[in-house]
Order: structure tokens, then C-alpha cells, then sequence
């Protein structure tokens, strides 16, 4: 039978997540031997204007509760942009992200603005979406010397004219969706030329403390969850890197007890991306997520928000 094949991506979403989380995860990988891709958020932190949601997204603080978001992300993180001015993440911490890809492990562009991109897409302009991506290819070209060969969308929040960027860009490939497998992705009736790979399983986030899910028996879940072939699993610096280091650790190791394997998206995209076929994506709800995020095979028109 096909073993199970991991590909590991770690988004970086915050100053303290770079700072403390990325170290952390770059520790665990290294002693298990294992590399991942890390998405990096490259300009400011406003985390603390995710405060809005309590009031736009139904079930957002229990979630926040529920994942135990003040121990992963710290009293700081929840005030910046807020009550403490945002800190630019990239610009203070170039030579964490240059170890990262010195340790052999594969890098890209999450994001400028984390909580911009998640909470506004939808009524960017279309010149504003451009500015947020290129902000954020600059940031990168300065720290690493090139261009960014991949991207992955914060919250997996996509639009038409994101991925007509994201073409434009000529990336390899790039991970913005909630999905099964790599696909060309299709929306509203117009094919899009960036390869994506998509998460295939849960966040911890989405399932702690759901459904009888704890930390003692979160990785026998994740574990019974694998299917042979490709398997994408999302981890978050804030939390896999801070207060949950250790089921990460331990998750790890048991996944490679268990005969997986372990690559990099780039890897997966040249490995399971030949021959992709066409596929909708649109924006939709999945059980778990407090908001709607980009899934594949999911074939809605996109809303008017502007009639």
C-alpha cells in the first residue's frame, strides 16, 4: 500500500511568530530531520485589528478561546495596530528568515499585511491587491537577494484578482486553498495559470477542543486522517512554534514511525502537480472555520459587493 507523503507549510503570520515560533520549529525539523516551506508575513503586525471580527464573524471569539489564542499569541500580538503600534516584521527579523533557508528549508510570501488581506480582499481594488503583493515581493527580493517563486494567501482568502496577480508574477506554484489535491484553479468561468496546492488536512485551530479532539489525542486524529499520496498539513508559527511545540514535536516523530514521508511543496508541486487537472475554486464555508476560505471543487459566482 502507498505510504503517506507530508508536506509540510508553515505560515508566519505575526512579529512574535517570527520572532519566538520560527527558532522553535526550525529546532524541532531539524532534529527530525524533516523540511518544510515557510510563508512569511513581511510587513506590519496589526493582529489587534482582528478585533473586528468578534463583531463580523459569528463564533470568532469562542474559537479564539476555544484554541487558547492568548497563550499562542501573547498579550503584545493582541494589541498591535490597536492600542501598540504595529511592528514591521521582515524588516526586523532578516536574518531569522534568511536561517530558515539556510537550513535547507524552502521559503515564500504570505503576506504584507496579515489581517488586511484576510479581513478586506473582497473590496480591495484590484490596484490596492497589487500594491499588498508587491509590497511584500519587494520586502522579500530584499532580504533574499530573488524573487519569490510561491505564495500562499492569508486565511486562504482569494480573489479573481488575486490569482490574476499571482499569474502575473509567474510563480511555480502557489498555496492558497483548502482542497484534496493539486489543481488549476477555476473561477467564475476564467482558468488561472498558477499551479495550487492546497491544504488537505485540518488546523489544529479548526478541531482543539471540537468533537472530544484534545491535545492528548489530537495526533491520533491527525494520524487516522492520512490517506496514501499527497497530504498537506498547515502549521502555524503562533501556535505549532509557541505554546503546542510539543504535540508538533511529538506529531513529528510519530509520522515518522508510521513510514511517511516528508517533502516540500516545491516538491510536491514537481512530484504530484504533473498532469493537474482544472478544478472551481471559490470562496465557502467548512466545518470548523469561522469565516469562508477558497476550496477546491467548490463552484459558486463570486458575490456582487458592489451593485
Amino acid at each position: 500500500m502507498e505510504k503517506p507523503v507530508i508536506a509540510l507549510k508553515v505560515d508566519v503570520d505575526t512579529y512574535a511568530g517570527t520572532r519566538d515560533g520560527v527558532p522553535r520549529l526550525l529546532d524541532i525539523l531539524k532534529e527530525a530531520g524533516v523540511r518544510a516551506t515557510f510563508y512569511f508575513s513581511m510587513g506590519p503586525d496589526n493582529s489587534g485589528k482582528a478585533i473586528r471580527r468578534v463583531f463580523t464573524r459569528k463564533g470568532f471569539l469562542r474559537k479564539m478561546l476555544r484554541g487558547r489564542a492568548p497563550s499562542a499569541f501573547g498579550l503584545p500580538t493582541m494589541l498591535y495596530g490597536t492600542l501598540l503600534p504595529p511592528p514591521m516584521i521582515g524588516s526586523s527579523f532578516p536574518y531569522i528568515l534568511k536561517s530558515v533557508e539556510h537550513m535547507g528549508h524552502e521559503v515564500g510570501i504570505h503576506c504584507w499585511d496579515h489581517v488586511k488581506w484576510h479581513d478586506l480582499l473582497p473590496w480591495m481594488p484590484k490596484k490596492t491587491v497589487a500594491m499588498e503583493i508587491g509590497r511584500a515581493c519587494a520586502r522579500f527580493e530584499d532580504i533574499f537577494g530573488r524573487r519569490t517563486r510561491t505564495t500562499a494567501a492569508p486565511g486562504w482568502t482569494i480573489t479573481a484578482d488575486s490569482l490574476e496577480i499571482q499569474d502575473a508574477l509567474f510563480l511555480s506554484y502557489s498555496s492558497d486553498a483548502r482542497g484534496t489535491s493539486p489543481f488549476y484553479p477555476v473561477l467564475g468561468g476564467r482558468r488561472f495559470t498558477t499551479l495550487q496546492i492546497p491544504t488537505t488536512l485540518p488546523v489544529m485551530d479548526e478541531i482543539l477542543g471540537e468533537n472530544g479532539i484534545t491535545a492528548e489525542n489530537i495526533n491520533d486524529y491527525y494520524l487516522s486522517l492520512l490517506s496514501p499520496g499527497l497530504n498537506v498539513h498547515t502549521i502555524q508559527a503562533e501556535r505549532e512554534g509557541k505554546a503546542m511545540a510539543w504535540l508538533f514535536a511529538d506529531l513529528i516523530g510519530r509520522l515518522k514511525d508510521s513510514g511517511a514521508t516528508f517533502i516540500t511543496l516545491e516538491e510536491a508541486a514537481d512530484e504530484f502537480g504533473r498532469n493537474a487537472p482544472d478544478a472551481p475554486l471559490s470562496m465557502g464555508e467548512m466545518p470548523g472555520v469561522i469565516g469562508n476560505v477558497a476550496i477546491q471543487g467548490l463552484d459558486v459566482p463570486p458575490p456582487e459587493l458592489f451593485p
